[in-house]
């Protein structure tokens, strides 16, 4: 019966992988061949190997700086969102008085705010303190993503034992030595999980960016790909070109990563 289901699902899953995976080939394929080509035969295989549009990219565009202001950018992001939405599931959690369950009300109130709704105010603010066109003002702005962390942390955590922590307590530690020592290693597989999804988000965001960087030398690899679309005319061996050079680091992160994401989700569902 279990080799019949996986047989069948086989059978469903691998053409439906095949369509997604259509405009990836697509971009990949294209990359490798001349323009002419392309015209001809969109679809088709590289008759050689043509590795003149990445060079072009490279000469033309500040593709390595690109990639460097993006790395630095969702690296330093991602620390603090997981720092700061631990946190806050560990204080509301453990905390018992009317101060945790205001502050938990006011995250839901946050979280259902669309981001686009605040730009204006966002952009205003930053101004006010000169952080706009600023790597550091984007990191100030996707630290706000702390709160999608909260929600997932905070839903893992109820799954813990709170005799741990009493436990810690009792033996003399702070709440930040029980948060610090005790609760970060019990909730590392959902953090490796939210870790992953956030720097999928960070790394592929245009519209913040495109919002409060001006500076070309501040642009991240997102904003290059945007470069290659004109008004009237596209470049389209740079746009797919670009495309594939900031596609090509999130595929090989998924993929490592793929394994922590699953632990993540299968701990979180049946602990307790």
């Amino acid at each position: 019966m279990k080799q019949t289901r996986g047989i069948v699902l086989s059978i469903v899953m691998i053409p439906i992988a095949c369509v997604v995976a259509i405009p990836f080939y697509y971009i990949l394929v294209n990359t490798l061949k001349t323009q002419p080509e392309t015209a001809a035969n969109p679809l088709a295989l590289p008759t050689h190997l043509f590795l003149g549009n990445y060079l072009q990219v490279f000469e033309t565009t500040p593709v390595v700086q690109a990639f460097l202001n993006t790395l630095y950018v969702t690296v330093i992001s991602i620390v603090l969102m997981l720092l700061i939405g631990s946190m806050a599931a560990f204080g509301v959690l453990m905390g018992k008085g009317r101060f945790a369950t205001i502050v938990g009300i006011i995250l839901v109130v946050a979280f259902l705010v669309p981001g686009q709704a605040t730009l204006i105010p966002l952009y205003r603010m930053l101004a006010g303190v000169g952080l706009v066109d600023s790597l550091n003002g984007l990191i100030v702005m996707y630290s706000c993503g702390s709160i999608f962390c909260y929600f997932l942390i905070v839903g893992y955590m109820r799954t813990l034992p709170t005799e741990l922590f009493e436990a810690a307590r009792i033996d003399g530690a702070g709440a930040f030595r029980v948060y610090w020592s005790v609760a970060l290693p019990l909730i590392r597989p959902i953090l490796v999980t939210v870790g992953v999804f956030q720097t999928m988000w960070v790394w592929n965001d245009f519209i913040t960016p495109n919002v409060f960087i001006n500076s070309p030398e501040k642009q991240t690899l997102v904003l290059q790909v945007y470069t290659a679309v004109g008004q009237f005319t596209t470049n389209w061996p740079a746009f797919m070109t670009l495309s594939v050079i900031v596609l090509i680091p999130m595929v090989i992160f998924f993929i490592v990563a793929q394994r922590q994401i699953v632990s993540g989700l299968v701990n979180g569902s049946v602990k307790g």
